[in-house]
């Protein structure tokens, strides 16, 4: 897809019409092989370096390009996975359902009281819980931190599982009968630190998620989790309708 021509007689500012244009650009492919520098884009459209910082500073800010200062701009990758939000939903399930193979490596597999968390689950402090740390993998690369924690009164026959290729969803179902119907999710942007960076294998320049949820079945709560996940490997996406139209269908998946 080639530049068009901008307009500098017409009512929208040339950075603006810049950006747009970048962006019809990026989504046709037209950059897949390279994102030119601010040079070569202010000679091909024929404006400043300003009107062009001005307009690659709205592409960052959007997430499609990756414009540091004394570096070349380039295309924000894809994220592996995209996972809709208004869904209890599995991230196994949506690593595999992105075509990647799902592994885990369990750091932690045992029971332990935390009384913390055995608020969030509205237990006594002194609670004992069934507490499993995984190292999440999609085809072979570092993609998560998980941690959950289950009331042992519950959870205590998924101590003897292997978690190394299935998920926790699935297990508990099978040994224990229980399965989630219901959760809440607070997810927010963090600064990994030091350790998460190195178990996870990601650079200084890349910011995580974090994810806390409380799961419930029939109306208690049964797992408290923590999921440090890499910001560009995984990204949340939301469907909205208006006042009065259809809501978008609700799916719920197993882990």
């Amino acid at each position: 897809m080639t530049p068009r021509a901008l307009d500098r007689s017409g009512p929208d500012p040339l950075w603006r019409q810049l950006q747009d244009d970048l962006v019809a650009r990026l989504r046709s492919g037209a950059f897949d092989t390279g994102f030119p520098g601010e040079l070569a884009l202010a000679d091909e459209y024929g404006v400043s370096r300003y009107t062009v910082r001005q307009a690659l500073q709205r592409l960052r800010a959007d997430g499609l390009v990756v414009a540091e200062r004394g570096r070349q701009p380039r295309v924000s990758p894809a994220a592996d996975v995209e996972q809709p939000l208004d869904t209890l939903y599995s991230l196994f399930a949506s690593v595999e359902a992105a075509g990647l193979e799902q592994r885990s490596a369990v750091r932690v597999l045992d029971v332990r009281a935390d009384g913390v968390v055995a608020d969030r689950l509205d237990l006594e402090g002194s609670t004992p819980l069934v507490h499993l740390e995984r190292l999440r993998l999609a085809d072979g690369e570092p993609f998560a931190i998980d941690r959950a924690w289950l009331p042992a009164d519950v959870a205590a026959p998924i101590l003897t599982a292997d978690f190394t290729r299935t998920g926790l969803y699935a297990v508990l179902a099978e040994r224990t009968g229980v399965r989630l119907d219901t959760s809440r999710e607070d997810i927010r942007a963090v600064v990994p630190t030091a350790a998460e960076r190195a178990l996870l294998r990601c650079g200084p320049e890349v910011a995580c998620l974090s994810i806390h949820r409380q799961g419930r079945a029939a109306g208690r709560p049964v797992e408290w989790r923590h999921t440090i996940v890499r910001g560009d490997r995984f990204a949340v996406t939301a469907e909205f309708a208006a006042a009065g139209s259809a809501r978008p269908t609700r799916s719920v998946l197993a882990r």
